[in-house]
């Protein structure tokens, strides 16, 4: 019978008892016999845990929690995303104004710069594409990895893909094939490819840069203050995701840059500025390939997943019938390709994808940042800068914030006994987007009010032969509405990779986060079914229906899912019995393991557990 999942071999315990039989403390047979002479006799309810052991339940609520020190291959794999991401915002800043306005050859920065004149809902439209397409391909991303090739290698062969189709734009964004009407064609082909290449990157590239840390159990330490403290894991999770974020939007930053050469040179120094930037990315990924560790592939581990499902479902949803111990215990053949401890990791996951189903929603209003919010800055007095400059604003937001929540913030709030646990922060994210959404119904409501064309914008006879004159009121007017998104991001964002990775069984981190990166296409489909509501004078209600929505989502999902808060902790349990990983070093060019001389992988159980 295959084994999906190791467990690593711990060193034998001996238990100190009380009169009533209870565990005080827990000491290992290998301790030294003069530490053990001098506990003979004393009172175990009055010891600590030792240096590096694991806390006491008092311990537990009595110590600081703190997090752990992080390996560099963790912020070699930041790197990597900052690149991508990078790319991805740079070429996402100027889609709107490319695809919605008509091309102009005289760069004014009166007119917005154009390339294809397909209008605000064609643009619109084409952008929730984008944005679907990038966000359905990591699930065939993630079962490349999580099946055959491994995560390294599904990166680094994803990204020449994704490279091909960053080529292709910038050709077909040159003003000669622009005036030849090869925009169009060449956009669409180029963001087919591209959305095919990010998604072999972005499904694998969160888990990875999490597994880098190999940290699973809570142990004491005690820092140079003399203060004792419990390194928690799940606190290093949560600020390795905080850094992977606030590294996604420093590369996010590119739109300042992308935006303004649209603007003054041209649409295709833009994508030429993505294009070289993303090949530093590969570079840098390749360079550092000895320096990773990764989890090998685990063949039909996807396939075995579903079918333990499918036996759950045909039990009354009982995934506990899935396991080999309970077909044994009723009398059953035991046919499972797996053990007890699968089905207790993979009903962990679904707890996950439970949760996932609300961010959909979400995601609608987050994608207004990158289509709408620019077109209605379109509208509005833009003193002499781009329009579509305004959404780094969130970059910047989150960038700012996120160290204040990771130093002060989230620190102050455990040391008070408010772990501010992950299901709470997401509700959050929705409270506050629904709040930016809210902002940007008033935005539009005080562009409505402004001449000289009220409700129609840049469209009546005031606002000149093509529409130079905008509404008097100007555009930092919109500024609350991205702050209010950042802010939201922080938590819903983050929390959601951190909760995908941590929720996952170890074999299936790249399906899992998949699963939480397909909601965002989710959201774009949503997108594109409100396109039609993006015009004038209907994007006031658009935005308050926006708001409404997402407020009572927040509301549902905190009483629905609240009560996972408490088993936070129990549900993390889970990791330390899974498959460790082992250096990229290890992996032949599909992403197995490499053989011996003998050719044995290795023992399972023990060397690779430790690794």
């Amino acid at each position: 019978m295959t084994r999906f999942h190791a467990t690593e071999v711990q060193p034998r315990k001996m238990s100190m008892q009380d009169m009533a039989g209870g565990n005080d403390i827990t000491i290992t047979e290998a301790m030294p016999i003069a530490v053990q002479d001098k506990l003979h006799g004393v009172s175990t309810a009055s010891l600590s845990s030792f240096e590096g052991d694991e806390p006491t339940e008092e311990e537990k609520t009595t110590l600081r929690h703190v997090a752990d020190k992080l390996p560099w291959s963790t912020f070699l794999v930041a790197i990597v995303e900052l690149a991508e991401r990078f790319t991805y915002y740079g070429i996402s800043g100027p889609f709107q104004n490319y695809i919605q306005n008509d091309y102009n050859s005289v760069h004014n920065t009166n007119i917005v710069p154009g390339a294809i004149g397909l209008g605000q809902t064609g643009a619109t439209g084409l952008g929730d594409f984008f944005q679907f397409w990038c966000y359905c391909t990591p699930v065939l991303g993630a079962i490349v990895s999580d099946q055959y090739l491994g995560k390294y290698n599904t990166i680094l062969y994803f990204g020449f893909v994704y490279l091909a189709g960053l080529i292709i734009l910038f050709f077909t964004s040159l003003p000669i094939a622009i005036q030849n009407h090869a925009a169009l064609p060449g956009l669409i082909v180029a963001m087919i490819i591209i959305g095919l290449g990010t998604g072999g990157i972005k499904s694998n590239v969160s888990p990875l840069i999490a597994e880098q840390y190999r940290g699973t159990r809570q142990k004491i330490r005690t820092l140079k203050s003399g203060e004792r403290v419990i390194i928690d894991p799940a606190i290093t999770i949560q600020r390795i995701y905080m850094i992977f974020y606030m590294c996604i939007n420093i590369g996010g930053l590119s739109s300042i840059a992308t935006t303004e050469m649209e603007q003054r040179i041209g649409f295709w120094s833009a994508f030429l500025l993505c294009l070289c930037m993303f090949a530093v990315g590969l570079l840098t990924l390749i360079v550092g390939k000895k320096h990773y560790v990764v989890r090998p592939p685990k063949g039909s581990i996807i396939v075995n997943a579903f079918r333990a499902m499918w036996i759950g479902a045909k039990n009354g949803g009982r995934m506990d019938a899935a396991k080999p111990s309970y077909q044994a215990e009723h009398g059953k053949t035991v046919t499972s390709r797996w053990n007890d401890l699968f089905i207790d990791e993979l009903k962990r996951g679904l707890v996950a994808c439970r949760v996932f189903v609300f961010f959909p929603i979400y995601w609608v209003c987050y994608s207004q940042m990158l289509n709408n919010f620019v077109s209605q800055a379109g509208t509005m007095e833009l003193h002499g800068i781009p329009n579509d400059i305004m959404q780094n604003i969130d970059s910047l937001t989150i960038i700012i914030f996120i160290p204040i929540c990771d130093k002060f913030i989230y620190p102050a709030l455990r040391k008070v006994g408010i772990p501010f646990r992950p299901i709470t922060r997401i509700t959050m994210g929705f409270i506050f987007a629904s709040a930016s959404m809210g902002y940007g119904a008033i935005c539009q409501r005080l562009i409505y009010n402004a001449g000289p064309c009220y409700s129609a914008p840049r469209a009546c006879p005031a606002a000149g032969k093509d529409g130079e004159v905008p509404n008097r009121i100007h555009v930092a007017v919109q500024t609350p509405a991205y702050l209010l998104l950042g802010l939201s991001e922080i938590f819903a964002s983050i929390t959601g990779l951190e909760y995908a990775f941590t929720k996952a069984p170890p074999s299936m981190k790249s399906f899992v986060m998949s699963i939480f990166l397909l909601q965002n296409a989710f959201g774009s489909a949503l997108g594109i079914a409100l396109s039609p509501t993006a015009v004038d004078p209907k994007l006031l209600w658009m935005y308050a229906g926006l708001s409404i929505a997402t407020l009572i989502t927040a509301g549902i999902f905190w009483v629905l899912f609240h009560k996972y808060n408490a088993q936070e902790e129990s549900m993390n349990a889970l990791e330390d019995q899974g498959e460790k990983v082992v250096p990229v070093g290890e992996l032949g060019a599909t992403g197995t393991q490499k053989q011996d001389a003998s050719g044995e992988i290795g023992d399972r159980t023990g060397a690779q557990g430790k690794a």
